[in-house]
C-alpha cells in the first residue's frame, strides 16, 4: 500500500480522477479526518472536504502500482 496527499478542487478534477482511477483492478481510499471513502465513488468524494488536501491510500504494489502513480501523479500536491 502506498499513501500520497492529492488534491481535488474542482468538480472536473474529481470527474477525471475517478474515470482514471476506475480503470484499475486494485482498491483505492481517501483518507479525511476521520472519515475514510471508496475513492471510486464520485458521491463519496463529494461528502469530503475538498478545499484541502486528502490523503490517497493506493492498495497495490510492483508494475501496477508504477502504472496507478503515473495517471495519479497529476493530482498529487507537495
Amino acid at each position: 500500500m502506498k499513501t500520497v496527499k492529492i488534491s481535488l478542487n474542482s468538480i472536473d478534477k474529481v470527474k477525471a480522477f475517478v474515470n482514471e482511477i476506475s480503470k484499475f483492478d486494485c482498491d483505492f481510499d481517501l483518507v479525511s479526518g476521520r472519515y475514510v471513502i471508496d475513492a471510486k465513488s464520485i458521491m463519496g468524494i463529494f461528502s469530503l472536504d475538498l478545499s484541502k488536501p486528502i490523503d490517497l491510500n493506493i492498495h497495490a504494489d510492483g508494475s501496477t502500482l508504477d502504472n496507478v502513480m503515473t495517471v495519479v501523479d497529476k493530482y498529487v500536491t507537495e
